[in-house]
């Protein structure tokens, strides 16, 4: 078959309720995947009741993007009970797609509906052949890449397989293969695999030999593997074939998902725009811009080959610090000032980043501020109040606000 031209790839980004749906959408994402209340794995994500899910749709259409469901919970004998009508009450919604990892929910649902199916990156896809098996017995339009692939592998199935693919761009990664972990099912009787994962791999751990202490207590260490940031990459995935790039994060903040997504939305555009790499110099300024959300270590992924040792996190705190940065969102402007919705403390002097869709960061000083209680304040400390704020221009309704990053 002939190659796949270079061409613009979906970009796919995560959302755990509606108001991460809209900011994804707002911020630059093609398509944004979200989990119901059912048959999903992320239970702790919140996770949309079928109206959201037929708001976040309605959204999605009046500003061109797209909605997709995971339905990839690996279900076990009575588990699919109701199944049929729940995929017919998602193309109700307007849903574009589900995410499954049971070759009998994709046949289900190319059978059933007009859902266009993707088999998920559970499915540990790495080969060709694997993903025409998956085709030719369920109809799947495309099939998510296991991240283990490397970009040699990713180019060889493109290059010999006629249905769409999709990567993981962003995010977290499993330390085991492709999500197959038994680690919380062992220690906490929470089925990794049915929605349930505790993330066990993160916890601190002592290391013995028999009987005997061989870390300090004062050196704990976990097992996580570091997150996933191939911005890298991203030329040679394009220009691979690849239809769809996808950020990971549906437990994240609105202020990931929107600080992710338009970095990458802007790389995307950018090598598009170019038809080559991004320059060093490039790369480096939205590097800058990810880390302004990031909380865990990060590598480039498999992509130029497994990462092996340094793609673990050994030390204590897998996690690292509680990122301070997110501000709050702004709910009501003026002409030269807005009110906040607080997240983290600020006060008088701090210089402050606007972030709006589309739009280049602003900065401005704070020099006064007023509290809906309080009256004149010098702090902020209090999450989720609203908060008055002087900055000198119009910001729209709905913009974020960070710590200024110098």
């Amino acid at each position: 078959m002939p190659k796949k031209p270079f061409s613009k790839p979906e970009l796919l980004s995560p959302a755990g309720d509606l108001l991460r749906a809209k900011t994804a959408i707002l911020f630059g994402a093609d398509a944004v995947y979200l989990g119901g209340k059912k048959y999903s794995l992320r239970s702790r994500a919140g996770n949309f009741t079928m109206e959201d899910i037929r708001k976040a749709c309605e959204f999605a259409r009046a500003h061109g993007s797209r909605i997709h469901v995971t339905v990839n919970e690996i279900p076990h004998e009575g588990d699919l009970d109701g199944i049929e009508d729940y995929l017919k009450e998602l193309e109700d919604c307007g849903v574009t797609a589900i995410i499954a990892a049971s070759p009998s929910i994709l046949r289900l649902a190319k059978e059933t509906t007009g859902l266009e199916a993707h088999c998920s990156t559970q499915m540990s896809i790495t080969n060709s052949a694997a993903a025409r098996v998956m085709h030719d017995l369920t109809g799947c339009d495309r099939v998510v890449l296991a991240r283990e692939c490397t970009m040699a592998e990713i180019q060889a199935i493109n290059d010999t397989l006629d249905l769409e693919t999709e990567v993981f761009i962003h995010g977290g990664m499993c330390v085991n293969y492709s999500g197959r972990c038994i680690l919380s099912n062992h220690m906490t009787l929470r089925d990794a695999n049915r929605g349930g994962c505790a993330q066990s791999c993160r916890w601190h751990y002592r290391l013995y030999e028999n009987d005997s202490l061989l870390s300090r207590e004062s050196c704990l260490f976990t097992m996580g593997s570091k997150d996933l940031s191939a911005g890298e990459h991203l030329y040679s995935l394009m220009h691979a074939g690849v239809s769809s790039l996808k950020i990971e994060g549906r437990m994240k903040t609105e202020f990931y998902v929107a600080s992710i997504t338009h970095a990458y939305r802007r790389m995307i555009d950018e090598i598009y725009e170019t038809k080559a790499p991004l320059s060093q110099e490039r790369l480096a300024c939205y590097r800058h811009e990810i880390a302004m959300a990031q909380n865990r270590e990060t590598f480039p992924g498999n992509y130029a080959g497994i990462g092996g040792s340094s793609s673990i996190i050994y030390h204590e705190n897998s996690d690292a610090n509680v990122n301070h940065a997110f501000l709050g969102r702004v709910i009501q402007s003026t002409s030269d000032s807005l009110i906040l919705e607080t997240r983290n403390p600020f006060e008088l002097g701090d210089v402050v980043e606007v972030m709006e869709p589309g739009k280049e960061l602003r900065s401005f000083t704070i020099t006064a501020m007023k509290d809906e209680e309080l009256g004149v304040i010098l702090k902020s400390k209090t999450p989720m109040r609203h908060v008055e704020i002087r900055c000198g221009f119009p910001v729209a309704e709905g913009a974020l606000l960070r710590k200024g990053s110098v």
